[in-house]
């Protein structure tokens, strides 16, 4: 799944994270990952008594990057307050990825890796950098959120609080499926041959783009033209400069790593809980607050409703926006961020 002399987008010029050296690390499958490495950034400053940790790890391509935004001096991520963590989950170009990874562990050699292997890690690194034993809150979107889940149920006696936000504790039927059309868009360039991308795969990208803006995005979302508050002149144009360009800021090889750990997702796929879904809900102990998008195409409401039933101490909160999935990052969505942090606040408070 890797072919390291693809070129790529550069990330920002700033080299503004550090990076835990994991070593050796055997995964779920059984593969060791060699000289495993997390980047990773820190906001505010660590408690005496270490009780002010807030994890957020990042979702799908993302960098912390484009995350970071909901972390500042007031906001429900409040660096003033608390001492916020953002992991870059493996897969993305900054921690160990495909594009990083050297020979032999290239291409359909490359070592996949479970949400179970990547909180694996930020737990250990929270420990042997800080010294840290008690997280107060958990909080991520898309596959943040799922690494949010995760954190809950293999740690619950650490973390005394979860953020779900568009996200469930396994991956849906129609989840894998959004992300199969998405992944052969990507497999279908000529570029991709015997698993390997042997050139920029330029039309791959921009297939890609064009079946993730459908899923998205709610149907709501495009009537409205809603496109038009990004400057798009047409529908067309918000597809060619936002959509069509979105992905290619990644190594191929990379977005199909991730969406191999989103696919297999599931907190209960493990020798703690052997599949057992319900049993691993109900081990969970932390506070959790569930906030799917009301018109969330993958990440549905009934999934978290569902799950809600096994869960000892949580609420469901649907973001009310017509934004889809996108609702739980609100970059330019003023109204849904101000849905989210006020339940971020309100479960931090209590």
């Amino acid at each position: 799944m890797s072919n390291p002399t693809v070129p790529v987008a550069a990330s920002p010029a700033q080299d503004d994270y550090e990076v835990f050296e994991a070593g050796h690390v055997v995964l779920q499958s059984g593969r060791t990952f060699r000289n495993m490495k997390l980047a990773y950034k820190t906001f505010g400053r660590l408690a005496p008594d270490k009780a002010n940790v807030i994890v957020y790890p990042t979702s799908y391509s993302a960098q912390h990057y484009d995350t970071q935004f909901m972390v500042g001096d007031g906001a429900a991520l409040d660096s003033a307050k608390y001492f916020i963590i953002i992991p870059n989950l493996f897969g993305n170009g900054l921690s160990s990825s495909p594009s990083n990874t050297p020979w032999p562990d290239v291409g359909t050699r490359y070592p996949d890796v479970t949400y179970f292997d990547a909180v694996s890690v930020q737990r250990r690194m929270l420990q042997d950098l800080w010294g840290i034993e008690r997280v107060a809150l958990v909080y991520g979107w898309s596959m943040g959120a799922m690494q949010a889940y995760h954190w809950a149920a293999m740690y619950p006696e650490v973390v005394e609080r979860i953020a779900v936000v568009c996200g469930s504790a396994r991956c849906a039927p129609h989840n894998k499926v959004f992300i199969e059309g998405a992944k052969s868009a990507l497999m279908a360039d000529p570029a991709f041959q015997d698993g390997v991308f042997t050139a920029r795969p330029v039309r791959g990208f921009r297939a890609m783009g064009r079946v993730y803006a459908g899923w998205a995005l709610s149907q709501t979302f495009y009537r409205e033209e809603l496109w038009r508050t990004f400057g798009a002149s047409s529908l067309e144009d918000y597809l060619v400069t936002f959509w069509e360009t979105n992905f290619a800021r990644r190594d191929p090889a990379d977005l199909l790593a991730q969406f191999w750990t989103w696919q297999n997702g599931d907190i209960s796929a493990n020798s703690l809980y052997e599949g057992d879904l319900p049993r691993a809900l109900r081990a969970i102990k932390a506070r959790t607050l569930l906030m799917p998008g009301d018109h969330d195409l993958y990440f549905q409401v009934e999934d978290n409703r569902r799950e809600l039933h096994h869960l000892a101490n949580a609420k469901l909160a649907p973001i009310p926006s017509v934004w889809g999935h996108r609702a739980g990052n609100p970059t330019t969505q003023p109204e849904d961020r101000s849905f989210i942090e006020q339940h971020v606040r309100d479960l931090l408070a209590g």
